[in-house]
């Protein structure tokens, strides 16, 4: 059963939910650097973390990752477990026992939901769970013991430590014949370990709260989830009551039975609140910042014709997809659309959604916005991490701009990982040979789209940006398909007939939201439409939009039918 657990951890991160692992990972970088060692080993939790780390940067390629997961959850049985066995005076567990050790593991399944808990809780847990099982017996040993490993277990593993005093608490408790002198060791263990948390508060930059709860079991230092206090209780509640319930088991008359009504209920439950962790929409947008990171933009419309994306974000994506596969004058509105916000949402100095937003300004070629963003990405993260994505992508973009010697300072970092440092070590070949970047597919096509000159720019006149980059490189067919449909997302349609124009004489770009848009412009101008500015097919659609409208106006049944036009989105969403 243990290996049929790992095997349904690796299929579910695999293949339901691989993106998340990759949005894991991208919020640190690890180094294979003396300092970076040093920095965790001197802060309470740091081995753990360290080690957390480590693992955490195989999520770069998710079948690794979910591999990691399932070692993980295996081991969390297997330990519980054994705790269990010893709590049974070393005998095999009853079915009904044994099924009650996977409530641990599930319930972690369950926990990782939340995916601001970080991978160190798991191994925290998993040190002090190692901890316990090996509690020596005999007086002297125990005490022995104590003294030695609530410090260490607290400089390994963090504050769990009281998992280990509270289990001393039960051993001492189970034990009739020293459970006076049990208790005793237990209470002053765990004043043993507040102690030690207190005292670490003088050496270290953090505050006690912060110590408390850990700097590195959750995203934010200085929030402790639930999560984060009732799975350790968890595993304490069923190592503790092993032996009455191992007494209630004896008890039954068809004890198989009664192990196979504990199966099937374990089973139900997993099958039915497993899935309630996992927010659909906040993992909806997880995966379409990855497939935006790996450049999948095919799959973006895939999926957006799937389901309607509903976020800002999602939108955002959908529409850069349509961008870059030069879809996004046909197709807009086939989506649903959020206004501007979906095209170029507004900064927010957030450390999830900027990087996504800072990928659009990337591809139309503001070069250093996106430096911008990323750099800002970086800093917002909230336990001052540092990220392997947004270093890349300042690699990236000094290499563009030819600022070779930062550029070089990111990569020399890169080059102290697993998985960056074979990219890195391609990119610090185009610094030896300049000629090559100009080579470069995308970073030849940015230094040519990229506008040259300072200056500063408001989020409010997006579309005018879109104008610079237009002129600058007339090639550049994204900021040509944005600076079009820009205005019809604000309802702008005076703005809009000039721009189509422009657009119009440098290539003919006329596409079907231009045609829409220049029939309802004019209808609502009460002027004629110019020639040949909209099709027949579009001209005779239009004419019957006219007809459902003059029937019942926005309300009409009839609009229905013209659900994926400019038309039906600047009469219906007003």
């Amino acid at each position: 059963m243990r290996s049929l657990l790992a095997v349904a951890v690796f299929v579910f991160w695999t293949w339901a939910y691989a993106p998340a692992l990759a949005w894991q990972e991208q919020f640190q970088l690890f180094l294979f650097d003396a300092d970076y060692l040093t920095g965790r080993l001197a802060v309470p939790g740091g081995v753990a973390a360290y080690l957390a780390e480590f693992l955490t940067q195989f999520y770069n390629h998710p079948w690794m990752g979910a591999a990691v997961l399932a070692v993980l959850h295996a081991l969390l049985q297997l330990l519980t477990e054994r705790l269990m066995r010893r709590e049974n005076g070393g005998k095999p567990l009853s079915g009904i026992l044994w099924g009650l050790s996977f409530l641990p593991a599930l319930a972690l399944w369950f926990v990782l939901g939340d995916e601001s808990l970080m991978p160190a809780f798991t191994v925290s847990l998993l040190c002090v769970l190692m901890a316990m099982a090996s509690y020596p017996s005999g007086r002297k040993n125990q005490l022995a013991y104590a003294l030695c490993a609530v410090p260490v277990v607290y400089w390994v593993a963090g504050p769990l430590v009281w998992m280990l005093a509270v289990y001393v608490l039960i051993i001492g408790w189970r034990d009739s014949a020293s459970r006076r002198r049990g208790l005793c060791l237990g209470v002053a263990m765990l004043m043993f370990g507040f102690v030690s948390v207190w005292l670490s508060a003088l050496f270290e930059p953090y505050p006690l709260r912060c110590l408390l709860g850990s700097i590195f079991y959750y995203r934010f230092p200085e929030v402790v989830p639930l999560s984060v206090v009732a799975l350790p209780a968890l595993c304490l509640l069923v190592v503790g009551a092993t032996s009455p319930l191992e007494r209630v088991a004896a008890r039954a008359k068809n004890p198989r039975w009664v192990a196979g009504g504990v199966w099937a209920v374990l089973l139900a439950a997993s099958l039915f609140w497993i899935p309630q962790g996992y927010d659909k929409q906040k993992y909806e947008l997880v995966e379409y910042d990855y497939l935006v990171r790996t450049g999948q933009w095919e799959k973006i419309v895939r999926k957006a014709e799937q389901h309607q994306p509903s976020l800002p974000m999602s939108v955002c994506a959908v529409n850069l997809a349509l961008g870059m596969t030069n879809q996004l004058g046909d197709r807009a509105f086939e989506f649903f659309q959020h206004g501007a916000e979906g095209l170029l949402p507004k900064f927010v100095r957030d450390f999830n959604s900027t990087q996504l937003t800072g990928e659009a300004y990337f591809q139309l070629g503001l070069v250093n916005t996106a430096q911008r963003y990323a750099f800002e990405a970086m800093e917002a993260i909230p336990n001052y991490y540092k990220s392997g994505r947004a270093v890349k992508r300042l690699a990236e973009t000094n290499l563009i701009n030819g600022q070779y010697r930062v550029a070089e300072k990111y990569l020399r970092m890169l080059e102290k990982t697993v998985f960056y440092r074979r990219w890195a070590q391609s990119r610090r070949e185009m610094l030896a040979d300049t000629t090559l970047i100009d080579r470069h597919p995308v970073y030849g096509r940015l230094r040519r789209l990229r506008l040259t000159d300072d200056f500063l720019f408001s989020e409010a006149e997006l579309d005018k940006i879109c104008g610079q980059l237009l002129m600058h490189d007339k090639e550049n067919r994204l900021a040509m398909q944005y600076l079009v449909l820009y205005p019809l997302l604000e309802r702008d349609l005076d703005k809009f007939m000039n721009y189509a124009a422009y657009a119009n004489s440098l290539s003919g770009y006329n596409p079907t939201i231009c045609q829409e848009g220049i029939a309802f412009a004019c209808m609502a101008g009460n002027r004629g439409i110019p020639r040949g500015a909209v099709s027949a097919p579009v001209m005779n659609r239009f004419t019957h939009f006219g007809r459902a409208y003059a029937q019942g106006g926005k309300n009409a049944p009839g609009l229905e039918a013209f659900r994926n036009t400019v038309w039906y989105y600047l009469i219906k969403e007003q």
